[in-house]
This record gives structure tokens, C-alpha cells and sequence, in this order.
């Protein structure tokens, strides 16, 4: 599961300090978890769960499914670009065509 949380982590984008704030715990906790060291308690988890309710906990603690679990994708295959949509909402889109005009969208 260390591994697990680690990918979280980095998919997230927030350090360890960051993540043990939003969730209430120690942050020597998350260290130790990450270590191999200590395994999480179901308060951990549920913590976790409070805070990232997209998180597929499933996945966390067993390995078998995604990593999150409502996840919407906004993608433009012609540039090869993905981006997960968790808790942020799209305020404009901003179109810029080769004669150097462009659209805004709200």
C-alpha cells in the first residue's frame, strides 16, 4: 500500500507534509507509512477518504481497479492532451486560431 500512496501522492501532486495536513495526522505518520514501517489504521483511511472522496479506496488498499473513482476526462486528441477533472470546475476556455483572433468561452 506504500506504493499506492506514493503514486497518490504524485498523481496529486502535494508532498507529504501537504498531505498529512489535509488529513489531519502526524506528519512523521505519513513518513512511516511510506517507509514500509507502519501500516495504515482504518482512521487513516478514513481520513483519507473524507478528504479525496474520488479516491478509489479499493485500489488503495488492494491493488485492483483505478485509482480514482469518478473520474471525468477532458481530452483534445489532436494534441495528445488529458486532463482529470477531480474538484476543479472549468471557468473558460480561450481558442486562439492562425490569423491571431481568438474565442473565449465561459
Amino acid at each position: 500500500m506504500n506504493t499506492r500512496l506514493q503514486q497518490f501522492l504524485t498523481a496529486e501532486n502535494i508532498s507529504q507534509s501537504q498531505f498529512a495536513d489535509s488529513i489531519g495526522v502526524a506528519r512523521a505518520s505519513i513518513s512511516h507509512i511510506l517507509s514500509g514501517r507502519n501500516k495504515p489504521g482504518f482512521d487513516f483511511i478514513e481520513s483519507m477518504a473524507r478528504r479525496y472522496p474520488t479516491l478509489n479506496l479499493e485500489w488503495l488498499i488492494t491493488g485492483n481497479g483505478r485509482m480514482y473513482n469518478a473520474e471525468e476526462t477532458v481530452s483534445c486528441a489532436d494534441e495528445g492532451v488529458s486532463v482529470r477533472e477531480s474538484q476543479k470546475q472549468i471557468d473558460k476556455i480561450v481558442v486562439f486560431f492562425t490569423d491571431g483572433t481568438f474565442a473565449e468561452y465561459k
